[in-house]
């Protein structure tokens, strides 16, 4: 069997071993080269124009974990027992407007572009915001589309947690004010320029999970010739 075949199993066989664990063993815990790993593939992960719209919390503190976990019906089990917990965070719609200073030193420090090239990029950009996708008329609207870009680092995590034996489970299931009012109160969030888009709990299976179950390929995949 051939390299690339194998590699196609192997990728295959994590998305057949990842699930959405339930509960985890609290007496087992990622090892730190592991779990930096992972936030390092969340990194790397594209976003809209390059423009990055997430930050990742990651929260070890058991005390802050207690205080998420009434305004957090989803992880009920996930908080207390998860080795790693992170918090993913998406950039408030002012921060993501065409001439927001985030936009501009994105394209300046980070992407390191010409003036010309930023002006021009720039113009594209409020273009889509405000005409192609008519996003900047909608505040809820402007942020969810950075929320949905936080999404794409949220899967590229999960199957990289997967292709090296690592469990996790994405998280919706909270009351975003609730939360986003803890973490203002204990320092965690700058709430100016961010809010709460999803969770995320990393760690080790405590019981195997049932066979995995989805649509055929033939009801989720439609060709055009």
């Amino acid at each position: 069997m051939d390299t690339l075949t194998n590699i196609k199993k192997e990728i295959l066989s994590a998305y057949q071993f990842r699930h959405a664990t339930k509960e985890f063993d609290s007496s087992k815990k990622i090892n730190a080269e592991d779990f930096q790993f992972i936030l390092e593939t969340g990194r790397l992960s594209p976003s809209s124009f390059g423009f990055e719209p997430w930050r990742f919390v990651v929260v070890q503190s058991m005390e802050i974990r207690e205080k998420l976990l009434p305004f957090t019906w989803g992880a009920q089990k996930q908080l207390p027992t998860a080795s790693h917990f992170v918090l993913i965070l998406s950039r408030q719609p002012k921060n993501m407007a065409a001439d927001s200073n985030y936009i501009q030193e994105m394209m300046k420090n980070v992407q390191l572009l010409p003036p010309h090239v930023i002006e021009m990029k720039t113009k594209l950009y409020d273009k889509f915001l405000k005409a192609d996708f008519k996003l900047q008329e909608n505040e809820r609207a402007m942020f969810e589309w950075g929320a949905r870009q936080t999404y794409l680092a949220l899967g590229n995590m999960m199957t990289a947690a997967a292709q090296i034996g690592i469990d996790s489970c994405p998280i919706e299931g909270f009351d975003k004010a609730e939360i986003e009012r803890i973490l203002v109160e204990e320092g965690i969030l700058d709430i100016e320029h961010f809010g709460i888009a999803c969770m995320v709990a990393f760690g080790y299976r405590l019981t195997d999970p049932r066979e995995k179950t989805r649509q055929t390929t033939e009801q989720v995949v439609r060709w055009v010739e």
